[in-house]
């Protein structure tokens, strides 16, 4: 898998390259990442990419023709017989998800647009961009923090990037709902004890209690994720067990 950005902080960008899972990944070739900068891109003598908005207001706006050529470049160097999805992170966007994640992660890769200023001139975004990405309900500087949370949601699910391919296929909103505790030695704190089905080496109960825990937390933190689902007769069962239980250890007034 390739991905390219266009960015005007690319050295921001590809630190992603030195941390974690995700970094080793790219050192060992299992997906490729390119930043662009369109200040390269740009006929201006001092490289300059924004200009004032049309009809007034504050700020900046990035200009739509060091865009285009920085893309015409990246179109180039891709060599791609079908153009890569162009995405552009904005928070005007459709919310990135984990099925976002694997729509990405089952294609050759991406074209990440990260925009600065008061935005990106309109005529770039309908000529060519192809889908507009939330991070989420805020506004943040640019679009570098949201494409590298992007990067790295795609980069686990390609083969090989995880040391346990399980890893990833046990993440939470891979079966659309919350990850379950999670817990490691010594089995005894001062904060606590670990749950003693855990010490059982029952693989059946412990697997039992895990997919418990997992429906009730959404339950409790993200009960819109279960009205996006149908749970079967095992889970509503469990469910109803994790509700009961929460009800008797919750202090009444």
């Amino acid at each position: 898998m390739r991905i390219d950005a266009i960015t005007l902080f690319p050295e921001w960008l590809l630190e992603i390259e030195r941390y974690g899972v995700v970094g080793r990944g790219l050192r060992e070739g299992r997906l490729s990442l390119a930043a662009w900068n369109p200040r390269d891109y740009t006929a201006h003598p001092t490289r300059r990419v924004d200009d004032r908005p049309y009809g007034g207001g504050p700020g900046m706006v990035m200009q739509n023709r060091p865009l285009v050529a920085t893309l015409d470049a990246i179109v180039a160097a891709r060599g791609d017989s079908g153009r890569a999805p162009v995405l552009l992170m904005s928070p005007q966007g459709e919310r990135f998800d984990q099925r976002w994640a694997e729509r990405l992660a089952a294609g050759p890769g991406f074209v990440l647009v990260c925009g600065r200023y008061e935005g990106i001139d309109q005529r770039f975004i309908d000529r060519h961009v192809d889908a507009e990405i939330s991070a989420g309900d805020m506004v943040l500087s640019g679009g570098e923090l949201p494409a590298m949370m992007i990067i790295d949601a795609v980069a686990r699910l390609i083969d090989g990037v995880l040391g346990d391919a399980r890893s990833a296929a046990e993440d939470s909103f891979v079966e659309t709902i919350l990850d379950h505790p999670h817990y490691t030695r010594p089995p005894d704190e001062a904060d606590g004890r670990v749950p003693d089905v855990l010490l059982s080496g029952d693989h059946a109960r412990i697997a039992r209690w895990r997919e418990k825990q997992a429906l009730g937390r959404t339950w409790l933190r993200r009960p819109d994720l279960l009205d996006r689902i149908e749970l079967d007769s095992s889970q509503q069962a469990l469910l109803a067990e994790f509700i009961a239980e929460y009800a008797d250890c919750t202090p009444r007034p």
